[in-house]
């Protein structure tokens, strides 16, 4: 696998929030979001062993696979090797592919048409994320079932874009059930 970089930290979003997690982010992405904060380009080619090894110095037991787009990589033999050592895992996706069976909690953070959600996630996911901005008036029409559904201001880099704050949390008012999902990690200054 090529990894991009391995972090300890505390998940920032969605229903696990607060939560430690070891963050394992691959490189690649298959689309190219305007608003997308992330650097997932470069990495380094890592065996299961060689990951193993370097997340084993840390204390908590949940992963979290994010990119770019991690399903470009992930796989289920990958996913059943984690299980098999303890492992929870989470996984951020753009909604693009179909995630291993042996994912704990899937989120989702739509970059693709709900048809395409639709037939990649049959079952439904635990949290599905959109990014929202003022410029979309309503909340989204998901074709999809969701334990958790979150409107995630788009931020201007690491800063909170009040308008888009605004406009979320206006939408949640009016549709309660939608979920405020704002990215706590920069305001925590952490990972």
């Amino acid at each position: 696998m090529k990894i991009n970089e391995i972090f300890y930290s505390l998940q920032g979003e969605g229903a696990r929030a607060g939560e430690a997690s070891i963050f394992i982010r691959l490189s690649g992405c298959d689309l190219a979001c305007g608003f997308c904060d992330t650097e997932f380009e470069s990495g380094k080619e890592m065996t299961i062993d060689e990951l193993m090894t370097e997340i084993d110095q840390y204390p908590a037991k949940w992963i979290t696979w994010t990119g770019g787009e991690p399903l470009l990589q992930l796989t289920q033999d990958i996913t059943d090797a984690f299980r098999l050592h303890g492992y929870k895992q989470s996984i951020e996706t753009n909604g693009g592919h179909k995630p291993p069976s042996s994912i704990d909690w899937v989120v989702v953070s739509p970059k693709v048409a709900e048809h395409v959600l639709a037939r990649n996630f049959p079952d439904g996911v635990d949290e599905l994320r959109y990014a929202w901005h003022k410029g979309k008036k309503s909340v989204p029409q998901p074709d999809i079932c969701a334990t958790h559904k979150y409107l995630s201001p788009i931020c201007d880099g690491n800063n909170i874009n009040k308008e888009n704050l605004l406009h979320c949390i206006d939408l949640c008012k009016e549709n309660p059930q939608w979920k405020l999902s704002i990215q706590q990690h920069k305001l925590w200054n952490i990972l």
